[in-house]
């Protein structure tokens, strides 16, 4: 017998280190509740997208006390203020309003928040902002989507998925609406696929099945050899981009020849963490690095290890 095997696994464990989830979950604890703290108000991109992976860590049992999420929940609670001057660390209200209400959604999963009677309320700070064709149209000129302005298709699907929630019948031609614009949106680069993907994948009816597939297709069509996806087919890839992919595969995990897709794109994503935890904006930009884009795919990257992890 070896002296190896006479040491308990949780020791093992131990001198491992900590997990990528881990190290991610504890970037993003860390960034979370010191902004309001020194920046005097609520950030869409700490309080919104980072304050989602954390409520998701929190329901998966990972070390997020509740009293590390009190004031950024407190805030959630509040959608008439969300769009006020002042209280945004930065000045889009349009996303801030579709990023509060999915962190929203994600602190209600979480048992976080309780009051139901928020959602409503959510859903009516999300309505002003839908256009006649049933989108929200978020950063509409980029050339591609980003972490920090989602782009239209991904801002479409999360306000869609807090009005769901709302489960409310007087938003039924809004969600119609939305989703009739999702099913003629474009595949085109891994955000729109995947976010696609995440529209339809709990959909049973003929047309919502066939543009999930259509969506898939797209999706692994354009996954890169060492794992990773870019904005589009052939381009280098990024940690944002591949966040949303795997988050969108999750939900089709059982479909034949996906569980190896997402292995492979887990490795590339935990490859180009940093030490800290945390994940460079974008690893071939040439317009430089902003606390809000790091954050931003920060937290998704965080989202797409904890929702895939075996």
């Amino acid at each position: 017998m070896s002296l190896l095997s006479l040491i308990p696994s949780f020791l093992l464990l131990l001198a491992q280190g900590p997990t990528p989830e881990q190290k991610a979950v504890g970037y993003v604890l860390d960034a979370v509740p010191r902004w309001p703290t020194e920046n005097h108000c609520f950030s869409c991109h700490n309080n919104g997208d980072g304050a989602r992976a954390l409520f998701v860590a929190y329901r998966m049992k990972y070390a997020v006390s509740g009293a590390a999420l009190k004031s950024t929940s407190e805030w959630l609670q509040k959608p008439n203020e969300w769009g006020k001057s002042g209280t945004l660390g930065f000045g889009d209200e349009k996303l801030a309003t579709i990023q509060f209400g999915a962190a929203l959604v994600d602190a209600m999963d979480a048992g976080i928040v309780v009051d139901k009677s928020l959602m409503a309320r959510a859903a009516a700070q999300l309505l002003p902002h839908q256009e006649a064709d049933g989108s929200w149209q978020v950063d509409a000129q980029a050339s591609a989507p980003s972490a920090v302005t989602y782009g239209p298709v991904l801002a479409t699907f999360m306000a869609r998925r807090t009005l769901e929630r709302a489960a409310d019948n007087r938003l039924a031609d809004a969600i119609a609406r939305s989703d009739g614009w999702l099913r003629a949106a474009d595949l085109a680069g891994a955000v729109n696929a995947a976010a696609v993907v995440l529209a339809f994948e709990n959909r049973m009816d003929v047309a919502s099945r066939a543009r999930l597939d259509a969506a898939l297709s797209s999706l692994l069509s354009i996954q890169n050899s060492d794992g990773g996806w870019g904005a589009f087919a052939r381009t280098p890839s990024e940690p944002f981009e591949s966040a949303m992919a795997l988050l969108a595969l999750n939900t089709v995990r059982e479909r034949a020849g996906i569980e190896a897709r997402i292995v492979k794109g887990r490795e590339f994503l935990i490859s180009v963490q940093s030490e800290d935890g945390g994940w460079s904006a974008a690893r071939q930009s040439t317009t430089g690095e902003t606390y809000a884009r790091h954050i931003s795919t920060t937290a998704w990257a965080t989202q797409a290890l904890l929702a895939t992890k075996r």
